[in-house]
């Protein structure tokens, strides 16, 4: 391709298909860069966005690339903004003759202002201070599954190699999470840990006697 004009209609299909595909918030620039630079859009689509029109003149990063500054000038999916406080996120392409001269550019500026301001609306409304580790269980055994893979996660290591403040810890945890509210759980508890029932109630009330201690401060006379 010596001149634009030589692709003339594929060009122009080019620019009405990308225009359909993204709709009045994305605006389509075609720059004939032979002709006088105050005067090289030839073709443009929803020119609304930067308040351009046919007739009108190249950008800034188009006379780097005509000055040579940029040996390839083509860039993708940059950010830009207009004077109006358009946020557009924008890509340019240069095509070249076959001696290699640019000949022209198709620049593509989607109009994302009002879809930041949306992003952002979503993050204010999705804001939450902690995140909650919840298991939608399908039945109680799948729930006391869960509370025990999470007791065995907090030590970190089997349940068979648990000394006995170890041991206390995972209880504790399992205590503090309503599992022993659940009907026969510390059968399958006292599977898990390899001891017995004996065991299990005398760690409990120990683990349950030091927590009532923390939560009841001594009284204090004059």
């Amino acid at each position: 391709m010596e001149r634009l004009a030589d692709e003339k209609q594929f060009l122009k299909q080019l620019l009405t298909l990308i225009a359909s595909q993204f709709g009045d918030r994305c605006e389509i620039v075609l720059h004939d860069l032979t002709r006088d630079y105050n005067h090289t859009i030839i073709d443009i689509r929803n020119g609304h966005i930067t308040g351009r029109q046919i007739g009108g003149c190249g950008s800034n990063l188009g006379l780097e690339v005509l000055n040579g500054r940029l040996d390839e000038g083509d860039r993708f999916n940059y950010v830009t903004t207009t004077p109006d406080g358009k946020i557009l996120r924008s890509s340019s392409i240069y095509l070249k003759n076959a001696a290699g001269g640019v000949i022209g550019s198709i620049c593509i500026n989607l109009d994302i202002t009002e879809t930041i301001r949306f992003e952002d609306f979503l993050r204010k409304y999705n804001h939450f201070e902690t995140s909650q580790d919840e298991f939608f269980a399908q039945d109680i055994n799948s729930l006391l599954e869960f509370l025990i893979r999470q007791a065995r996660q907090l030590i970190g290591k089997p349940t068979g190699e648990m000394n006995k403040e170890e041991r206390q810890t995972f209880l504790s945890h399992l205590d503090s999470r309503g599992a022993f509210q659940i009907a026969k759980s510390s059968i399958r508890i006292c599977r898990e840990l390899g001891i017995s029932k004996f065991t299990l109630y005398n760690d409990l009330d120990a683990i349950r006697s030091q927590v009532k201690k923390e939560r009841s401060p001594e009284e204090v006379y004059p």
